[in-house]
């Protein structure tokens, strides 16, 4: 359909990318690029991590001018079935809502991307101004289905103006942990795993939301990787050593966030993960969720997350 494949010129392609500037206008060259991403032959040797984050970044690219123009056919493509778009303002766009309203979604150009490529799944982060003006942290989540990326998840995080970043290591302030003892999620969740692979990403998740309840920082340590980043509502990302600071924070009568899971999804891509539910925590406003993990040295890891508050029904 798309013709014989000639890496070299296809490489030749991608190495003219700019990763800088996201929804960048690329005309010709995110169309080879995109052609590049779905004509990979199953015989081609694997990619070496760059080449495959050029990849994405095509991909992405591809995405965003077919969100500036409209053009549902191209977006379709890019975009798994169970794709769904969470705004600034807290509102879930499934996918056909998403198709319906391109244009009125897209983004501006973004700014301090990050592309981390888990083999079938990539995270990519950064800072963009959403098409309602709003100043936000996004994560977007690609996965490998049949030799091309496509988007299973973009979620914006709304920045508060002036935020600094001492901010990030004050805790979320939450109802006392004592009310309900963490039994939704730390004992059970509202999920039906399908696989062993998803009974071990539930379990590590478990673990996680019981060392933040009993603020055992070096447990929750344990499972939780180097580069790990925590993005939510109106206040400055934490990384994991201020995740660790806040955890460890026994003097604050506040606590970092761990909601009660009312719904979830989970999906298992090679040696990546992805968990996205919908999670509230006493009279505070529901929130989505998305996780990401990933498996190294056979255990299983969480590499980031993003909360974002969703609007009132």
């Amino acid at each position: 359909m798309w013709g014989a494949f000639n890496p070299r010129r296809s490489l030749a392609l991608l190495a003219s990318l700019r990763p800088a500037v996201r929804w960048s206008g690329l005309g010709v060259i995110a169309a080879g690029a995109l052609i590049a991403a779905f004509a990979l032959p199953k015989s081609q040797p694997k990619a070496r991590p760059a080449a495959l984050d050029e990849l994405v970044l095509a991909a992405d690219n591809a995405l965003g001018a077919a969100m500036r123009t409209g053009d549902r056919t191209a977006a379709r493509r890019l975009l798994t079935l169970q794709f769904t778009f969470v705004d600034a303002d807290g509102k879930i766009h499934p996918r056909r809502e998403f198709l319906g309203d391109l244009k009125n979604i897209a983004a501006r150009p973004a700014t301090d991307i990050k592309v981390r490529n888990f083999g079938s799944l990539a995270m990519m982060t950064g800072k963009h101004t959403s098409a309602q003006g709003a100043d936000v942290f996004f994560l977007d989540i690609w996965v490998r289905q049949k030799g091309a990326w496509r988007a299973l998840l973009m979620q914006d995080v709304p920045i508060r103006a002036g935020e600094d970043a001492a901010a990030a290591l004050r805790p979320i302030q939450v109802a006392d942990m004592g009310a309900h003892a963490c039994d939704n999620p730390c004992n059970t969740i509202p999920y039906r795993v399908r696989s062993a692979a998803e009974q071990d990403v539930a379990r590590t998740y478990q673990t996680i939301t019981k060392a933040i309840a009993a603020r055992d920082a070096g447990a929750w340590a344990k499972y939780v990787a180097d580069e790990f980043v925590a993005y939510a509502s109106s206040r400055a990302p934490l990384a994991r050593s201020s995740r660790i600071a806040a955890i460890e924070d026994r003097n604050d009568d506040g606590a970092v966030r761990v909601g009660e899971v009312k719904n979830m999804r989970l999906a298992v891509y090679g040696e990546g993960a992805v968990m996205v539910a919908t999670e509230a925590n006493g009279p505070q406003p529901a929130y989505r969720a998305a996780r990401v993990f990933v498996k190294r040295d056979g255990r299983w890891l969480m590499a980031a997350t993003a909360q974002t508050d969703l609007k009132s029904q």
